[in-house]
Order: C-alpha cells, then sequence, then structure tokens
C-alpha cells in the first residue's frame, strides 16, 4: 500500500475515533501459547518495579499455577504486583492460586462482583487482557491464563490464539486502559512514587491504542471497526471467535465486498467452546455470503484469534471481538498498527489458518453444513464470551 493510503488510515481512526497513534513502537507477534506464555513469563521474571495485569480469563491449569507463582515470587522481592480479574470470567480460578499472590503481597482486586443491588453492572464486565512490566513491555491480544491456552493449536486440547508483545509509547497507553478498571476496581490510580518513566523508542511501528470504556452506545472500538472496514479498498481478513456484528458492521462488510474488498471471516468450526455461539444466525451469515463475503471454519481446534488485516498496512488486534458484546457492553483494548511488515506476518498466519480451515463460499453450502450442527440452540449466543 502507498503511504497515502497508510495515512488514510491513520487520520480517519485520529479524526473520527480519536486513536492518538505514537512512533517508535515494536511489536512482536506470538503465535498460540507455545509462545506466548514463555514470553509473559519472562517479562514477569525479570521485572524490577512494577507489574500491572489485568484479565477476563484466569481459569486452572499449569500455566496458571506458573502465573501465579512467578507473580508472587516478583511481590515478594519487593516488586509492586497488582492483578485485576473479572469477577465473571475468572470465577473458576482456584482459590489455592488466589492466596499463593496475595499472602505474597500481591495486591489482587476483582472487577465488580455480582450485586443485587447494582444489576446495571452485571452484564457489563472487563474483557481486557493487559500485561504491563516495568513501563517497558506491554502484551495484550486475545489468550487468557488457562490450560486451554497452551500448546501449539495441533488439536482440540490446544486452542489457537495470537498475542502481541509491545515496546515503545504504546505502552503508556495500554497501561491506562488497566488503570481505568483498577480504579473502577477501588484502586488507587497513582502516587507522586508511581509516575513512571517514559518508554524508550523500541522500533519503527506506528501504533494507536483504542481504549474502548463500555458505554452506552457502540464504544471507540466499535467506531474503529466503522472506520477501517470504510477505507479499506483491498482486502479485509477478520478472526474472531465470536461473530455476531451490528447490523451496521454487518451493513459495512456487504459494502465492502460489492465494492471489490476481498472480505473474509474466519471463526472457530467443530471445537468451538460450549460456552458461546458458532454465529448468531444462519440469515446473518447468509446475508454475508450473498455478498461475496467468504466464511472459513477453522477445523482442528477452538479458534480464538481477534484480529483484523486491511490492505497491506494495517492490523488491529486485542480484547476486542467482532461482535455486539464487545462493542456495547465490555471494557475492551483495541491496537491499531500501521506497518506493512507486521501485516504481512499475520497474514501468512491468517492463510495458514485457512489451510486448516473449512470454506463457505454460498449460502447453500452454509445450510446444508448448518443442518448437520448438533441442535440449533446450539447457535443461540451465550452471555459470556471470551
Amino acid at each position: 500500500m502507498s503511504d497515502h493510503a497508510d495515512d488514510s488510515f491513520r487520520r480517519a481512526l485520529e479524526a473520527v475515533v480519536g486513536v492518538v497513534f505514537t512512533e517508535g513502537n515494536s511489536v512482536t507477534r506470538l503465535r498460540n501459547g507455545v509462545e506466548i506464555f514463555p514470553a509473559m513469563l519472562r517479562a514477569v521474571r525479570l521485572a524490577q518495579k512494577r507489574i500491572d495485569f489485568v484479565t477476563y480469563v484466569y481459569w486452572t491449569g499449569d500455566i496458571a499455577r506458573q502465573m501465579a507463582h512467578a507473580l508472587a515470587e516478583r511481590a515478594r522481592s519487593g516488586v509492586e504486583v497488582r492483578v485485576l480479574l473479572d469477577a465473571v470470567g475468572a470465577q473458576p480460578m482456584s482459590q489455592e492460586l488466589i492466596e499463593i499472590m496475595t499472602s505474597s503481597g500481591v495486591e489482587l482486586r476483582w472487577f465488580r462482583p455480582p450485586a443485587r443491588w447494582k444489576v446495571w453492572e452485571i452484564d457489563h464486565r472487563t474483557h481486557r487482557k493487559i500485561l504491563v512490566v516495568d513501563n517497558a513491555f506491554a502484551f495484550t491480544g486475545g489468550v487468557g491464563v488457562a490450560e486451554e491456552w497452551d500448546g501449539d493449536a495441533r488439536n482440540e486440547n490446544e486452542w489457537r490464539d495470537t498475542h502481541f508483545q509491545i515496546e515503545g509509547p504504546a505502552v503508556d497507553p495500554l497501561r491506562a486502559a488497566f488503570l481505568s478498571d483498577w480504579r473502577d476496581a477501588g484502586g488507587r490510580m497513582f502516587t507522586d512514587q508511581e509516575i513512571p518513566e517514559r518508554p524508550a523508542r523500541a522500533g519503527d511501528t506506528l501504533v494507536g491504542v483504542v481504549d474502548a470504556s463500555a458505554q452506552i452506545q457502540m464504544n471507540s472500538a466499535g467506531r474503529a471497526f466503522e472506520t477501517i472496514i470504510s477505507l479499506a479498498r483491498e482486502r479485509l481478513w477478520i478472526g474472531t471467535p465470536y461473530f455476531n456484528p451490528s447490523e451496521r458492521l454487518a451493513g459495512l462488510l456487504i459494502e465492502a465486498a460489492q465494492r471489490g474488498v476481498e472480505v473474509r471471516v474466519t471463526i472457530p468450526g467443530p471445537h468451538i467452546d460450549k460456552r458461546v455461539s458458532l454465529l448468531s444466525a444462519e440469515e446473518q451469515a447468509g446475508r454475508l455470503l450473498d455478498a461475496g463475503v467468504i466464511l472459513h471454519r477453522f477445523q482442528p481446534a477452538m479458534y480464538h484469534v481477534k484480529q483484523v488485516i486491511a490492505d497491506g498496512s494495517l492490523v488491529m488486534f486485542g480484547s476486542v471481538n467482532f461482535n455486539a458484546r464487545s462493542v456495547y457492553k465490555d471494557e475492551e483494548v483495541g491496537v491499531v498498527a500501521i506497518d506493512p511488515d507486521l501485516n504481512e506476518v499475520l497474514a501468512n498466519d491468517y492463510l495458514a489458518d485457512i489451510d486448516r480451515s473449512d470454506t463457505v463460499h454460498d449460502r447453500d453450502q452454509l445450510e446444508r453444513s448448518w443442518a448437520q450442527a448438533t441442535a440449533a440452540k446450539a447457535l443461540k449466543p451465550l452471555e459470556s464470551e471470551m
């Protein structure tokens, strides 16, 4: 893509969504748990001053134990460790792991524990996944802390996901997104001693962070989706575990396909997590297929990648699903990077995933596959989406 196209994405996201881009960043793609967890644990174990960590999913398994012990060890060594867990998403977490952390000095808080008198909060969760270490390294993407993400997506027991390590000025707004939820949970936002050093320049990638806090109307992540879809001219390759776009987003995808953009959507196939739906409705998927959108269903394992690849320069990733919950109800974080090299890396990953997917080109093919579904109720969206 040309520099002009790159600038169009940047200017539209700045002017329409309010995304502030910073230069001098490094973004490293981490593919599946086999790469993601070692990188996160390494950063935690090297922390010298502060660790800030928020996640929706903290469940069970060896990685859950490793992370708890690594955080606890750093706290015992004098590092300030703050952990924020969603009170609904992390409910399966072992009490033993909580005690390992808190007894070592980790300040652990729960985001919006369900309360009868705060019914308006129950359905608005923090879905963010952010780890910031010494204000020098940040991690975000789709991965949760649970055994489901271990491995390399070789079979149904190893989920397919992508996470990212970020260095440079973009670390600041990611930490700010953590602090937004930390304050909501009653934590102190900062003290005089806590103001961190400015992150050093680390590369050449242009990065904008989308702090998508829950709102009554569509949040900034939804507006970022709208902007990127509207500006794409060559390709829009979307990966999402939960595909339930608003009518407006679906309409924009149809318009993009009709103007000649190659629109592809990859979602889970037979191993979709039992807590969620495959698609919101057959009819909605049918409309997109009628317009020329191509649908891929990943076969070997649960597909949990959350990303948009636009043309040859832009990618968007983070915790945001391509569904109504992410853009209307939950606290989310998205990262928009303008970098042809990163775009190419993720595009190659996408093509590799397509090779392991069942591809649906038209409504008839979709209807035949739907008839083979185990039960219609399995397609009904449930409340919890990761």
